[in-house]
């Protein structure tokens, strides 16, 4: 298949495109205007814009007809959200939007109406009673953020109802680890900054309360694989919600353990008075392990932490060779 993947520069969008390659698609990799590229698999064509500017998404020719699209470009930082929400909607909204309508060019031209996968997020939920969370669980997101993943999930699902599109919302809980060449360098995410306390790169871990709050998280090598076999998922005119995720959470003294675990080393913990977050949320995953046969084999947590140990102490060693 031909597919396109917004968001390649980023550490899912990476590992996705890398994923699609092994399995033979013809893969373009749409990176935002400006932004350092990782290196991808050979053959990956890859293509330069911003979602936000619909003349450079014309220049970079999203037009030309794919059949497949993986659409992970997106703003996804819950904090700051909240101090920006028009540019969240801008990026996460009219960006999709903006995709949408090259795509329906494109399947004017070519007579192919392709099937988006939407990266979206848990975080279209709020903060659900129900645990684990089912995907009929109606969406109440709590921050601009949220709202605005959820929004560009209406518009996908709208678009697919007119036969344009097929549409696929693969709904992602906490996604960490480490494939290939693609690692998780986000510090406001809690394995990459407790492993920045283990590699002596920062002194201590800020912990919220007593740090019992479960959640869960998923290996990127299992959700790029998510992302394989939603393509084949639905047909146009059709669309599909799934959450991709365990169902088994751990705490964040769970997570910091286990940093402890692999690594041999300490992570100094600095407790701060309690936040206002859910205590839970774990993701019912049924549908996509029934419908898709998706497995998610190596998200523990611990298998999570020693990929993502492994890339970190890697990245070290080059940076320090190439002194």
């Amino acid at each position: 298949m031909r597919v396109l993947v917004t968001g390649a520069a980023g550490f899912v969008g990476g590992a996705v495109t890398d994923t699609l390659a092994a399995a033979g698609h013809q893969v373009t990799a749409l990176v935002r205007s400006g932004r350092s590229c990782p290196p991808f698999a050979p053959g990956v064509e890859v293509v330069a814009a911003d979602l936000v500017d619909f003349h450079e998404l014309e220049l970079a020719r999203l037009d030309r007809g794919f059949d497949a699209v993986c659409h992970l470009a997106a703003l996804t930082r819950v904090r700051e959200s909240r101090y920006d929400p028009l540019r969240y909607f801008a990026v996460n909204v009219t960006g999709t939007a903006n995709l949408l309508r090259l795509l329906e060019r494109g399947t004017k031209a070519a007579g192919t109406a392709p099937v988006v996968v939407l990266g979206s997020t848990c975080a279209v939920y709020g903060t659900p009673e129900i645990q684990p969370i089912p995907e009929s669980t109606p969406p109440a997101p709590t921050h601009p953020y949220g709202a605005s993943k959820l929004a560009a999930e209406q518009l996908v699902v709208h678009q697919a109802a007119t036969g344009g599109i097929g549409a696929v919302v693969l709904r992602s809980f906490n996604v960490a680890g480490a494939a290939g060449r693609h690692a998780d360098n986000d510090q406001s995410r809690i394995i990459p900054a407790a492993l920045a306390v283990a590699t002596g790169r920062c002194e201590s871990f800020g912990v919220n309360g007593d740090g019992a709050v479960i959640r869960e998280y998923v290996h990127v090598a299992d959700m790029a694989e998510a992302y394989l076999a939603a393509l084949d998922a639905v047909r146009p005119g059709h669309s599909r919600i799934f959450n991709v995720g365990t169902g088994l959470g751990v705490s964040v003294i769970d997570v910091l353990d286990a940093v402890e675990r692999v690594t041999g080393r300490a992570v100094r913990r600095v407790h701060r008075p309690p936040a206002a977050e859910p205590p839970v949320l774990v993701a019912d995953s049924r549908r996509i392990r029934a419908e898709l046969g998706w497995q998610g084999s190596r998200s523990t947590i611990d298998r999570i932490v020693a990929d993502a140990w492994d890339a970190a102490t890697s990245r070290a060693s080059t940076t320090a060779t190439s002194r």
